[in-house]
């Protein structure tokens, strides 16, 4: 597929009616700028790149004949930067000013893409060997939610990964967590060890009293039926805590 066709602009179905006079083609202004970004992300790749621009990129085939600068502005102001605009859930999207099923759908299915990549490095690998790679997933798929989620990935007899699963959905600051189901879905998947992983929203990792405390409830559930727990990874916005490394496992 060429690089052309793959940015070419398509009407979606939810964009919003276009005037029949606009509707021809772009003002210049628009068309030139919508090149002279494309010409950079081409040569120059993302990291180039502010975030307002690489959302520009993505709103382009959302809304093919307006200016998004000032929605993708927009958004930043929103939600912080460019990778909470994409986990942002579509109810808080559809709040800001300007942005249509069209805008969502763009924008979820770039946060879909990023999540199978990462997910495609750790899935059927061994988990401890590619743990840079596994904290990175963890980071991409949790460290900009909004609310709290608790996900369990279960490892086979030689530590690959043959599962990863949301366990529960919370808040913004708790997740209701039952060790006993966490311990029954090992047996069913015929898991020998699990890794337990939460975000806290705040971008905060330090774990809680209740924390530390469930992830004893487990590890004691799981060590009854011969299951290690080899770590509970705490993921914040910026950096992970493992429990393993800060002694708490």
């Amino acid at each position: 597929m060429s690089d052309r066709s793959y940015f070419a602009e398509a009407q979606l179905p939810f964009d919003d009616p276009v005037p029949v006079q606009a509707a021809d083609k772009q003002p210049s202004y628009i068309r030139d700028h919508r090149k002279r970004l494309r010409e950079r992300f081409m040569t120059g790749g993302a990291q180039a790149m502010p975030d307002y621009e690489l959302l520009e990129l993505v709103l382009f085939r959302a809304i093919p004949r307006r200016d998004v600068k000032p929605l993708a502005r927009r958004l930043l102001e929103a939600f912080g930067d460019f990778n909470r605009v994409l986990s942002a859930s579509p109810a808080r999207l559809r709040d800001v000013d300007g942005v249509g099923d069209a805008v969502v759908i763009e924008l979820k299915i770039i946060e879909a893409a990023a999540h199978r990549l990462s997910r495609a490095k750790v899935m059927q690998k061994h988990v401890l060997s590619s743990w840079d790679a596994l904290v990175d997933y963890c980071h991409t798929t949790m460290a900009h939610r909004e609310t709290e989620q608790f996900r369990v990935l279960y490892l086979d007899r030689k530590n690959v990964l043959i599962a990863d699963e949301a366990q529960a959905q919370g808040t913004v600051d708790h997740v209701p967590v039952y060790p006993r189901e966490v311990v029954k879905r090992a047996l069913e998947v015929n898991a020998s060890a699990l890794i337990l992983v939460h975000n806290h929203p705040s971008g905060d990792p330090t774990p809680s009293h209740e924390d530390v405390d469930m992830t004893r409830q487990i590890v004691a559930a799981a060590d009854a039926l011969g299951v290690t727990v080899h770590d509970h990874l705490i993921v914040g916005k910026s950096r992970e805590l493992s429990f393993r490394a800060e002694g708490l496992l």
